[in-house]
């Protein structure tokens, strides 16, 4: 049987989601973005992840965030996109936000990997190519590369914006030092950083420990945050156990060795306060992080479309009462001895 061509769906803008200015731009973001991080590359179904992308473009998601090495394999994440750009997402290019990285390894040999120019924009083009794009909306320096000079990668980053092969540009994982010199070198030759993207979720809470979330609000930069889940254990899927093909019994950014008792005891109580709001742990998650004004997207990942729709159900109730920020704290935060 032909699929049928794709046709959005006409309610895709009907008030559902909700768009963030990103920081001092003209540019609005959906407060959840997908991310094809993972679950998109050539080791999965090419339509388990169309239909994926089509569910979330029917309900308002219009950033989709990618790097040259997602998959796996690296660059395949990439490729299915391409795919999907090609055959169904084409006629809607100038509704969407598409954004790309490069900064860690991709290729051999001492080109593929690190903040050299000459890294950048290779990975750009090739980036271009396998998404069937003529320009990217956002390309982002994927991390702080310390063995190049910072002038030399963020020249990269201007000159990508003025060859018009994005039209944005940000950075993701920089140290606070590290950003608010980019931020300043791209004000200075007229590229302003768009946007920052840092790990952020209840559990890992460094970028506000550090200031990078209040430095990118200071200097009018949005922030974007990934990981909001902790690789799933800000979910119901850890509650019980670890189950069998779960991310922590194959996936070395999510060990099964970090899925403890305590940890265990501290998520069932975590649930405990979404069942109270209404909610699933996750969705309760993706609230925290969307109650922050200095927060303009949450990038999410999803392995199915049902997955995906439980957390788009987060945008329902972004409010939290004091007791309930207390009590997520009292439950996460290690109290200091008196």
């Amino acid at each position: 049987m032909i699929n049928p061509p794709y046709n959005a769906s006409e309610s895709r803008y009907d008030g559902t989601m909700t768009y963030e200015r990103c920081g001092r731009s003209g540019l609005l973001l959906p407060r959840i973005s997908l991310g094809l991080w993972q679950n998109f590359g050539d080791v999965n179904p090419l339509a388990t992840s169309r239909d994926m992308l089509h569910f979330a473009f029917d309900h308002g998601i219009t950033c989709f965030d990618l790097a040259n090495n997602y998959g796996p394999s690296y660059g395949s994440a990439e490729e299915t996109f391409g795919l999907i750009m090609k055959k169904s997402f084409a006629p809607y290019r100038d509704e969407m936000v598409i954004t790309t990285k490069a900064g860690h390894d991709m290729w051999p040999g001492p080109y593929g990997d690190r903040g050299s120019r000459k890294y950048l924009m290779a990975s750009l083009d090739q980036s271009l190519r396998r998404m069937n794009l003529d320009y990217i909306d956002i390309f982002y320096s994927h991390r702080f590369d310390p063995e190049t000079p910072m002038e030399e990668t963020l020249q990269a980053l201007v000159d990508i914006v003025r060859r018009g092969k994005a039209l944005y540009v940000g950075i993701s994982k920089w140290p606070f030092e590290a950003a608010q010199f980019a931020y300043d070198y791209l004000k200075a030759h007229d590229t302003p950083c768009l946007i920052y993207q840092g790990r952020y979720n209840m559990i890992d809470r460094k970028v506000e420990e550090s200031g990078i979330l209040g430095q990118a609000a200071d200097n009018g930069v949005g922030f974007t945050a990934f990981s909001p889940l902790e690789q799933g254990i800000l979910t119901a899927r850890y509650l019980d156990g670890i189950p069998e093909g779960s991310r922590a019994t194959k996936n070395r950014f999510l060990t099964a060795d970090r899925i403890t008792p305590e940890l265990v005891s501290r998520i069932r109580q975590l649930n405990e306060i979404a069942a109270q709001r209404g909610q699933s742990l996750a969705q309760m998650a993706l609230s925290w992080l969307l109650k922050d004004s200095r927060v303009t997207s949450v990038i999410i990942g999803s392995s199915s479309v049902g997955q995906l729709s439980d957390s788009l159900g987060c945008l329902r109730n972004l409010s939290f009462s004091s007791d309930e920020l207390s009590a997520i704290n009292d439950i996460l935060l290690p109290q200091k001895p008196e």
